[in-house]
């Protein structure tokens, strides 16, 4: 049986905060669910953090893991047993910020394939304070990294929509490249994918992470570092301004 994962029926799904659902497995401190609003670690983002309000008493959820079944990794004496019913509430400051960190990197990496050569992205870690992208081949200068930051900005404030749908292999390569969505490091025996798509595809992505539903919502993007990483490849760190911190989450039990 794998875990429901309330947080990708639609874009808005990850404003969500609290769910309920029954305990299905239990693994030690591991305890896997039978839906889940918690985002394991996968895709260069950070896990959720959270409680479950257990029969017992309340849990803090201290990382997140798995693919098809989640873990959720809560205290050794966590008294719980399969088919135990339980309310999960997510960190909505650590998730809305991973929402916005992860979909500046769409549009980050998106804007250096167009304005640089078709450079790919070949990496990335989402934070909640700061994130980073790999890119290669490129060499950045302080003009490129001046017009890659006025740029993204620049289409920020005109409040772009995001959206997610399924789409098949065939339809994903019609519209953008292969190499910028890196459709070669996914499974051929995937073929229905969930894309995120910025505007009319300012970017497209396939993408199981969690994100916002407008480019307004990012604020300003500040670009604090670039380090080489050997063989052409650059990083670049990134934060994000804090005009969009009194974002309010649905916080009814869904």
């Amino acid at each position: 049986m794998n875990t429901e994962k309330l947080y990708l029926n639609d874009i808005k799904s990850a404003y969500n905060t609290k769910f309920n659902a029954k305990v299905i497995s239990i693994n030690e401190n591991k305890i896997c669910l039978d839906r889940t609003l918690f985002y394991p670690l996968g895709g260069g983002q950070n896990w959720d953090l959270g409680t479950l309000e257990s029969p017992n008493g309340s849990l803090e959820v201290t990382e997140v893991r798995g693919r098809n079944l989640i873990e959720h990794y809560v205290s050794e004496d966590h008294q719980l047993s399969i088919g135990d019913e339980v309310i999960g509430e997510i960190d909505w400051d650590r998730r809305y910020s991973h929402m916005r960190m992860h979909t500046t990197q769409h549009l980050m990496s998106g804007m250096v394939y167009e304005l640089f050569d078709s450079a790919r992205t070949v990496g990335n870690q989402i934070h909640a304070t700061h994130s980073r992208i790999d890119f290669n081949p490129i060499s950045f200068t302080e003009e490129m990294l001046h017009k890659l930051s006025d740029t993204a900005n620049q289409l920020v404030k005109q409040s772009i929509p995001i959206l997610d749908s399924i789409m098949t292999r065939e339809q994903i390569n019609s519209i953008m490249p292969e190499d910028r969505t890196n459709m070669a490091l996914l499974p051929k025996s995937i073929n229905n994918l969930r894309v995120v798509t910025i505007g009319d595809n300012i970017d497209l992505c396939p993408c199981a992470g969690t994100h916002i539903s407008n480019l307004l919502e990012i604020g300003e993007i500040s670009i604090i570092g670039k380090k080489s990483k050997g063989k052409g490849t650059q990083r670049i760190t990134y934060e994000l301004g804090n005009e969009f911190n009194n974002i309010k989450p649905n916080s009814q039990i869904i």
